[in-house]
């Protein structure tokens, strides 16, 4: 199974964000994960839609953009026009899944839903065939730089071998302490995507570290 590594713009120093984007393009990375957070829905608060148009003037690569607000549907139509090129929404911050999902695809952009460590993989399962990806966050969301749940493994697991079940082929995105030290496991559970913020950023070579995540996780074979 290929890997593809998202490194994530919220462990990179804000005031150096076009660095941030060089050394993830340099260092061959598939996609640049971009954190949302409204200060309400989790305590932390990041960037809005005019950094994501500045953040898509400034790289090739797709932009991972992922909501960690209330009530996405309102706001939806902002970061799809700001360029985002992936967007998860989170099933507990939404009465309305299926419809964000929805406006996410009609949009142009790839829909993901993504759930909490204390959220079940069942909470997917009426969401099957309107979803691109689903995520898993491996940490409480809110902060960068957690400790990795390793708990998170067979919840990868689970929703790998549900959704087959279902017929849906997932494209599986873990988030959260990702490191060369689990990228491994999680490939070989299922994720295909793995986010990683101080594992990269907070490296000295950025760069390498890179390439470190994904020979960790392209070494397995399932």
């Amino acid at each position: 199974m290929s890997v593809r590594i998202a490194p994530s713009l919220l462990a990179a120093d804000f005031a150096r964000l076009a660095d941030a984007l060089a050394a993830a393009e340099e260092g061959g990375a598939d996609l640049v994960h971009v954190d949302v957070m409204d200060g309400h829905f989790v305590p932390n608060l990041t960037l809005g839609p005019p950094v994501v148009a500045a953040l898509r003037k400034a790289t090739r690569l797709p932009l991972d953009v992922h909501l960690m607000i209330e009530q996405p549907e309102a706001t939806l139509s902002r970061y799809l026009d700001a360029g985002a090129d992936w967007i998860s929404v989170h099933v507990e911050a939404t009465h309305h899944l299926q419809r964000c999902l929805d406006s996410i695809r009609r949009g142009g952009a790839r829909a993901g839903a993504v759930i909490n460590p204390a959220t079940p993989v069942s909470a997917l399962a009426a969401a099957w065939t309107d979803l691109d990806y689903a995520v898993v966050m491996s940490v409480n969301p809110g902060w960068g730089g957690q400790p990795f749940l390793q708990p998170s493994i067979p919840k990868v697991r689970r929703l790998r071998d549900d959704a087959l079940a279902a017929g849906w082929r997932a494209t599986i995105e873990v988030d959260g302490g990702v490191d060369a030290g689990n990228a491994g496991e999680l490939v070989a559970a299922g994720a295909e995507i793995l986010v990683a913020g101080t594992a990269v950023y907070g490296q000295a070579d950025p760069r390498a570290a890179i390439e470190k995540i994904r020979t960790a996780g392209s070494g397995v074979r399932v």
